[in-house]
């Protein structure tokens, strides 16, 4: 299986995007190593504005240059990008409707050595709660190549949430994609498991474990947290014996709650795998926050069981 790192990804495709629209502008919070928006810099220093750890300046400062014609991407940890620019994103970016896309990079638990200070927990249910706001998890590399082409291209604001550590390439390379889609990456019959970032590839582990004692479980990647296709999920549900939802995140206000709310009534079973109301904390590597928090396959299957 090919291994990909979605901040190194991410860097290179907004450097090809650069390279083909002018228009396109980048906004650093002083994390240009980190985020590889250093890539864009190297090439276009002009179009690249370091405005510091000053994420609220930073904010306002792309709203301003999506008024001139400009399609600015701002940059920061994902912690940052969503909480510490909350009023300027609202205000500024939402309100009106602006062209300007949001970009939290390291998030969930991702940068394990620096602790809840920088780790994110609750910036997908902040960005989804702001009306206007398209929020976006990729899965792998070759998503969050699509998704960085395809909201260059769209206008207005949008969040996308990026992983800092390599993940395996599960999306299919020949798919396009497509914002408010869910996306189905195993077939199954028995349960479904709704899951986003790399709670997918924990997911198809899960079902693959789950498939030699004769369990079968589909694994439907929902990386469009919003908007959402509300049908294709009910569509995607149906007939299923249970529901199991898996997010690196919060599980109050983000993927949880969302296919909850879609699926009230349908009296089909729903359990959760998230973090359970926690802020994150220092490790000495990622695995060990992953276990920590019950973000693995063994705890989908778990989770599988009990409903």
């Amino acid at each position: 299986m090919n291994y990909q790192n979605p901040r190194q990804v991410y860097g290179e495709t907004l450097l090809e995007l650069g390279r083909k629209n002018k228009n396109i502008v980048v906004l650093e919070a002083d994390l240009g190593k980190s985020t590889m928006t250093v890539l864009f810099e190297q090439e276009f220093p002009e179009r690249f504005f370091e405005m510091g750890i000053g994420e609220a300046n930073m904010t306002s400062f792309a709203a301003g240059l999506s008024l001139t014609g400009k399609i600015a991407f701002t940059n920061s940890f994902a912690v940052f990008a969503a909480g510490r620019s909350f009023d300027q994103i609202r205000q500024g970016i939402c309100i009106p409707g602006l062209n300007v896309k949001i970009i939290g990079s390291s998030a969930g638990l991702s940068d394990f050595g620096d602790g809840a200070t920088h780790q994110s927990v609750e910036d997908t249910s902040i960005m989804c709660a702001i009306p206007n706001m398209t929020v976006l998890v990729p899965a792998d590399g070759i998503e969050t190549r699509k998704m960085t082409q395809k909201i260059a291209e769209y206008h207005g604001p949008v969040y996308m949430r990026i992983n800092r550590h390599d993940l395996p390439d599960l999306f299919p390379e020949n798919t396009e994609f497509e914002i408010g889609k869910p996306y189905l990456i195993r077939e199954g019959s028995d349960f479904v498991v709704f899951a986003n970032g790399i709670m997918v590839s924990k997911a198809m582990a899960a079902a693959e474990q789950l498939a030699e004692e004769n369990i079968s479980v589909k694994v439907v990647n929902v990386s469009s947290l919003k908007p959402i296709d509300e049908e294709e999920i009910k569509r995607m549900a149906h007939g299923m014996k249970g529901i199991i939802t898996a997010e690196e995140h919060s599980v109050i206000g983000g993927l949880a709650s969302i296919i909850s709310f879609i699926l009230r009534g349908k009296g089909i079973p729903i359990t959760t795998v998230g973090i359970n109301d926690r802020f994150g904390q220092s490790a000495h590597n990622y695995g060990e926050l992953l276990e920590e928090y019950n973000l693995t396959s063994e705890a989908i299957v778990r989770a599988v069981k009990t409903v």
